[in-house]
């Protein structure tokens, strides 16, 4: 069965609100909820980035029953691994074993602020495995001293630690990353929707002898009741997202996204995130992660503005007919 998941999106709205967010997307049946860990929103219009761990422990005392996952935290630069183990622990307790850490490479636009540079692509993937490892060692609860090639860890102990060890999701972009992280993660992040990937790490988890895992995914949506209007909000907040990763990934501020995004149109936003109010339309926009093979599937509603109307009256019949189109 497919789950449907609601996006925390720092980047568009303040604490407080995404707290109360957090609560209506579990009263609404979405399965579970992912936060974006930002320093920057990508755009100076979207305007927020608070402090991702602190929105998660409240929403973790405030809800229930969702899942909660980064959506995805850089362990390397901005974060130490042997920082991000104790608070991933910490949210395991909070939310009762409900929390999954994902983790991914980083962008410049949130790890540059510490002043340590930005390695390219391919130490930054070398860095993730290291962190992961630390991070692994760290949440058995185990007294832990490790000298690796970037991190030191010296007779680090996290003292509180679930019962049941937090699950590790890792973003994915390619086959290197399959190779280096299968053996490493618990479940699959990339938010693209492309079968041959979801096979090649399914591939790589079995002959590892590694039980199958999920896939998680995301995608845009900007509902609204005015077609045009939701066109707009999206071009205004969301243009940067058809820059791609290797793009998203380099630029270090976001007045550099502004610049990049300037020539971006409204009609190629709207060719590349559903907007409106027909929910057929949006849920037609899911079909390539149904296709492909996703186990999971969170969704951003852009904007702030009509975040609660959306929660409030059309979160409940958008579920429903994606649950519709997952189990056809």
């Amino acid at each position: 069965m497919t789950r449907f998941g609601y996006t925390l999106m720092t980047e568009q709205s303040g604490p407080k609100d995404l707290v109360r967010y957090a609560v209506g997307a579990e009263r609404a049946g979405f399965d579970f909820e992912v936060s974006s860990d930002h320093y920057f929103p990508w755009l100076q219009s979207m305007g927020h980035a608070p402090y991702a761990w602190s929105v998660l422990g409240a929403v973790a005392h405030a809800t229930d029953r969702v899942e909660l996952m980064t959506y995805v935290t850089c362990p390397t630069i901005r974060y130490h691994p042997a920082v991000v183990a104790q608070k991933a622990a910490t949210l395991g307790i909070l939310s009762d074993n409900r929390f999954i850490l994902g983790l991914g490479a980083g962008e410049n636009l949130n790890e540059h602020v510490v002043g340590e540079g930005w390695p390219a692509a391919a130490v930054r993937q070398d860095m993730l495995v290291e962190a992961i490892e630390i991070i692994r060692a760290l949440l058995t609860g185990e007294q832990t001293t490790l000298e690796g090639q970037y991190f030191r860890v010296d007779s680090a102990k996290v003292w509180d630690v679930p019962d049941v060890e937090v699950p590790i999701a890792t973003a994915i972009s390619g086959e290197r990353g399959i190779e280096q992280f299968a053996p490493l993660s618990d479940h699959l992040i990339t938010t693209d929707p492309v079968p041959d990937l979801l096979r090649s790490w399914d591939a790589a988890r079995r002959e590892q002898g590694a039980e199958s895992s999920r896939k998680i995914g995301q995608i845009p949506i900007c509902w609204g009741p005015d077609k045009q209007a939701a066109i707009t909000r999206a071009h205004e907040l969301f243009r940067w997202f058809g820059g791609g990763w290797h793009v998203n990934a380099d630029l270090p501020l976001p007045v550099s996204f502004d610049a990049a995004s300037q020539f971006v149109r409204e009609e190629d936003v709207a060719g590349s995130i559903a907007c409106g109010p027909d929910l057929d339309e949006l849920v037609e926009s899911f079909q390539p992660f149904l296709d492909a093979g996703f186990t999971d599937i969170a969704l951003v509603q852009v904007g702030n503005e009509n975040q609660q109307r959306f929660l409030d009256e059309i979160a409940e019949p958008l579920l429903e007919k994606l649950r519709q189109a997952a189990s056809a």
